[in-house]
């Protein structure tokens, strides 16, 4: 694609990088085969090449941001599909986080949007505030259908008709290894990523990754001052926010990497790992940014770890495991194979629904700010993952497990607490009561 930037223009590093992305792309319409929002809508407009023209536009003419080009850029998804799609290598996810930010810069919002997305930033990052929400959201539950915005009723529609304990394992700490390991072997040294909406959410998840990696001989330490991975401000274009949430994480870890030493970064939330991995790219013109990219160089899901270690496992019950690849965890990060070899491997039968290249409808804060859409990409999903029949579904990333979890009657499990229980550990809590 032909641009025309200044020289003055290409002096800011993000104009610079778009500049890189929209030269690769070559119009070849892709993309569109595998965009979700496409497939739903029929838009061009919504398909990861019109946007890239809208950007364009706005970015070059250095133009205030009309509704139009930023209602189609708030409806991607950032599932990054057209990336695996593209032949071009089209980087379409700096791109658009680059656009969100300009666009948050440069463009006043209605008044209740601002003030939908100034709660949501200062909220679901934020563990006991992101508690309280979901509380005070439990409350509101018989009023909901009173509620003028559908995007108020999706929130109160999210929140769980019962929020678990606060786990005692996320607190900064040391979790030594345990188990069997060859005399003289060095034990490995990780530092777990705890995040924020899953510690609100569901508290199993980390619990079950402690326990299956301290018995695999595995040293897990929980750093003080760790928390959001920034990803949720990040991708509204709240730079400024997400930098800071990002910095403290970078801080937190380097510390450790300095001080005892770090294997790993351990990520069981594929959205957050997808971000973690790019710090290297956020920080790239920042102080931070030497540190930032030893972060990103080891950061890893829980996933690619478990690939690394022996681990001998035998499923408890014979089930049917119907695997939901997240978009940030195939897309994101490229990662496809390996969490369905681990089952395979643990004694599960693994089945894979149709299309599992498209988009659940979560995407962050999506599903809170396109309901609509959202909802109609969620039924999507849930019928392919019926037709396969599974007893469970299998996923790694939380956002996916509570979208799904809404609309099926399967329980929906994170794919570690499954290995956890076939090395030893407890039946994960959603299976047993069924």
């Amino acid at each position: 694609m032909r641009t025309e930037f200044t020289p003055d223009q290409l002096k800011d590093p993000g104009t610079a990088r778009a500049n890189e992305i929209l030269r690769a792309c070559v119009h070849c319409g892709f993309c569109t085969a595998t965009c979700p929002t496409y497939q739903v809508l029929g838009d061009e407009l919504d398909s990861p090449r019109g946007r890239i023209y809208l950007i364009k536009d706005m970015l070059e003419n250095e133009r205030v941001p009309d509704e139009k080009t930023v209602k189609h850029v708030d409806r991607c998804l950032s599932c990054l599909a057209c990336m695996t799609t593209c032949p071009s290598g089209v980087h379409y996810m700096h791109l658009v986080d680059h656009a969100r930010a300009y666009i948050d810069k440069n463009y006043k919002r209605r008044w209740d949007d601002r003030a939908l997305r100034w709660i949501l930033a200062r909220i679901i990052p934020y563990p006991t505030r992101f508690r309280l929400a979901l509380f005070a959201a439990g409350l509101a539950r018989p009023f909901a259908r009173l509620m003028p915005d559908k995007r108020l009723r999706a929130m109160i529609g999210m929140a769980p008709r019962r929020l678990p304990t606060p786990s005692l394992n996320d607190s900064p700490q040391t979790h030594a290894a345990k188990g069997q390991r060859v005399e003289g072997q060095k034990i490995k040294r990780v530092a777990l990523m705890t995040g924020c909406a899953q510690k609100a959410l569901n508290t199993d998840i980390n619990d079950a990754t402690i326990r299956l990696l301290t018995r695999l001989g595995v040293e897990v330490v929980i750093p003080k001052g760790e928390g959001c991975c920034g990803s949720l401000t990040h991708h509204m274009g709240k730079e400024d926010l997400a930098h800071g949430s990002a910095a403290n994480n970078i801080r937190a870890w380097t510390r450790e990497m300095d001080g005892e030493g770090l294997d790993a970064i351990v990520i069981n939330t594929s959205g957050c790992g997808t971000t973690v991995k790019d710090y290297g790219h956020m920080f790239r013109n920042d102080p931070l940014a030497a540190d930032a990219a030893r972060v990103s160089a080891i950061a890893k899901d829980i996933t690619e770890v478990l690939a690394d270690l022996a681990i001998e496992a035998k499923a408890p019950e014979p089930l049917r495991v119907g695997y939901h690849s997240a978009c940030s965890l195939q897309h994101g990060q490229k990662i496809r194979e390996t969490p369905k070899d681990l089952l395979t491997r643990a004694g599960f039968e693994v089945a894979t629904p149709s299309d599992p290249h498209l988009c659940c409808g979560s995407a962050g804060t999506y599903n809170l700010m396109q309901p609509e859409i959202s909802a109609k990409l969620k039924d999507r999903k849930v019928r392919t993952l019926e037709a396969i029949r599974p007893d469970v579904i299998s996923a790694g990333n939380i956002g996916c497990m509570m979208q799904i979890g809404s609309g099926i009657g399967v329980p929906v499990v994170h794919t570690v607490e499954l290995l956890d229980w076939a090395t030893g550990g407890p039946k994960p809590p959603s299976l047993s009561k069924t």
